[in-house]
């Protein structure tokens, strides 16, 4: 347990941004469903959408250093190249 006044609001900290983080992670896991679920049905203004919505969500995670830049490019770039095949 914590001893000092520092470290009691460090774990205090910590507790909320794992939550928030726990949260903006599962958001993205989301979007990149219905992303594939829209191109996969052939919608191509819906999968444009939902592919605008995931690439940004994605950039934010990445800027914000939830995910690595590396792993948020992989991900545009499948989303992306699963979005051409259908256009």
């Amino acid at each position: 347990m914590a001893n000092h006044k520092s470290s009691i609001k460090r774990a205090r900290q910590t507790v909320v941004r794992t939550e928030r983080n726990r949260a903006e992670k599962s958001r993205m896991k989301t979007l990149r469903k219905k992303a594939l679920a829209a191109i996969a049905s052939g919608d191509k203004t819906a999968a444009a959408a939902a592919s605008s919505a995931f690439s940004s969500v994605v950039d934010k995670a990445a800027k914000r250093n939830l995910i690595h830049p590396n792993k948020a490019a992989n991900l545009k770039s499948k989303t992306a190249k699963a979005f051409a095949a259908i256009a």
